[in-house]
């Protein structure tokens, strides 16, 4: 090797560095971006959040003008069944099309056959109190819920429970932020039930309807932008089939091939020689 090669050389080598670089790069900024529209589309996005919260202003704001409970709870819950059938024209899920009627009608029934407009807001704070527990609970448990239900959205199913440790510690961390964020609002909340009057719980229900969520989403999506990428098990059991697929086909030619050389063998009445 001549003096001219080496600095060759080196330029050579640095201009591979920084193309791995540039390419690893590359791709963690494709791992984030993949994360939060996994994320936003696994949550209902900004419009699932103000989905959820505009039911419940609509109701504390005609209470607290008329302080008729029926009026209220209809209102309430006619505006949601539109926001669901828009859903629905939009072609959306189900799940996000339906999941925010279901919860403003058990509160709309829940308030009218009780006479207590306070709980229109009963049944969202018990399934908030009741998702924080199973948040910390299964992360207790070593099965964090969060990984169960954003598992089979990155297509990894389980796959991060035996295979990707690293992906299990932050599905383990964002679930804790879940569950301790959720505890931290029934804590305010669940006092305003018992002491305080309706209006004083539906105006703090509904200041703290999109912050919380934000803040979880945020915090799943620091978590999971620095954990190792999901393993696509779907991708693996496609190449499985295949692979075997291709074998298959492989076997069967071999035999093919094989049956005219016999043939022959046996119309000479033995071995080719």
């Amino acid at each position: 090797m001549t003096s001219l090669d080496k600095p060759a050389e080196k330029r050579t080598g640095r201009h591979a560095a920084d193309t791995d670089d540039s390419a690893a790069a590359d791709s963690r900024a494709d791992s984030r971006a993949a994360t939060e529209a996994a994320l936003f589309d696994a949550f209902g996005g900004v419009r699932g959040m103000v989905e959820t919260t505009v039911p419940g202003l609509v109701f504390v704001a005609l209470y607290t003008v008329k302080r008729d409970i029926h009026v209220a709870a209809v209102a309430a819950l006619g505006l949601s069944l539109v926001l669901g059938i828009a859903r629905l024209v939009g072609k959306d899920t189900l799940k996000h099309a339906f999941s925010g009627v279901f919860g403003v009608a058990f509160g709309a029934v829940f308030a009218m056959m009780s006479g207590d407009a306070k709980n229109f807001y009963l049944p969202g704070m018990l399934y908030t109190l009741g998702l924080a527990v199973a948040y910390i609970v299964t992360s207790l448990a070593g099965w964090p819920l969060l990984g169960v239900i954003l598992g089979p959205v990155f297509k990894e199913n389980l796959s991060w429970r035996t295979r990707n440790p690293g992906r299990k510690a932050a599905y383990t961390k964002a679930s804790w932020a879940w569950g301790l964020i959720l505890l931290a609002k029934s804590a305010v909340l669940f006092p305003l039930y018992w002491w305080g009057d309706a209006t004083q719980l539906g105006w703090v229900k509904v200041m703290l309807g999109i912050p919380p969520m934000l803040l979880s989403v945020y915090l799943t999506w620091i978590f999971l932008a620095k954990a190792p990428p999901p393993i696509d098990v779907f991708a693996e059991m496609e190449a499985a089939e295949a692979g075997g697929a291709a074998k298959a086909g492989g076997t069967a030619g071999a035999r093919d091939t094989g049956k005219p050389a016999l043939a022959e063998a046996e119309g000479h009445g033995g071995p080719p020689q």
